[in-house]
């Protein structure tokens, strides 16, 4: 009888499930120390699926699953997006969508400021779900969230996306002001990756 692993084990093969240079610098820097080799979608020229569901969960898992068939290893795959109360949770799931296919997050924070207007209630926040597929069909999901709130004009350096306009907490400074280190212990990706290392990563060395 198979046991079907629930773990990954050091010198196993990860497959992550993106082609956004920002997002692989980011698990590479979470993943390092586990004795995992990472290979991304866009390194082994898999395609890009449509992404059809209407959640973070849902969208994590299509590009999860595809991945894993795709490659025949595991993958993990992070659907994210930056919501904003004050336009009712948009963009959310369509974050990425607003940017474009040319990716023109400046434009796109753009957008999000003009839509706000003056209105008092800047509370905004990141959620990322983290989808482990494994080659057989199974999947693990996590999430994590942070609060914070929209800040304008942008600033910073660092991050990607729409790091510039988010200040977490009660905070002045963004996401794109801090160092890697300082922003994958508080991020959203950083909580969701905490949860899925306790539960499939093996212990570091």
């Amino acid at each position: 009888m198979n046991i079907t692993p629930t773990r990954l084990n050091r010198g196993d093969t990860l497959v992550l499930a993106t082609h956004n240079r920002g997002k692989i610098a980011e698990f590479a820097a979470l993943l390092a120390g586990y004795g995992i080799r990472v290979v991304s979608a866009g390194d082994l020229s898999l395609p890009e699926p449509e992404e059809t569901a209407d959640s973070f969960t849902g969208n994590a898992a299509i590009k999860a699953i595809a991945a894993a068939e795709a490659a025949n290893l595991p993958a993990l795959a992070d659907d994210s997006g930056f919501c904003v109360a004050a336009l009712d949770g948009a963009p959310g799931v369509f974050s990425a969508r607003w940017a474009g296919p040319e990716k023109n997050y400046p434009d796109a924070m753009r957008r999000i400021h003009d839509q706000m207007g003056d209105t008092p209630d800047r509370s905004a926040w990141f959620i990322s779900v983290l989808c482990l597929a494994w080659p057989d069909g199974r999947t693990e999901t996590f999430e994590g969230r942070i609060d914070g709130h929209v800040i304008w004009p942008p600033h910073g350096e660092n991050g990607h996306g729409y790091d510039p306009i988010f200040a977490p907490g009660s905070g002045t400074r963004s996401f794109a002001d801090m160092s890697d280190v300082e922003k994958n212990t508080i991020s959203h990706r950083a909580l969701a990756f905490a949860l899925f290392r306790d539960t499939c990563l093996p212990a570091t060395a």
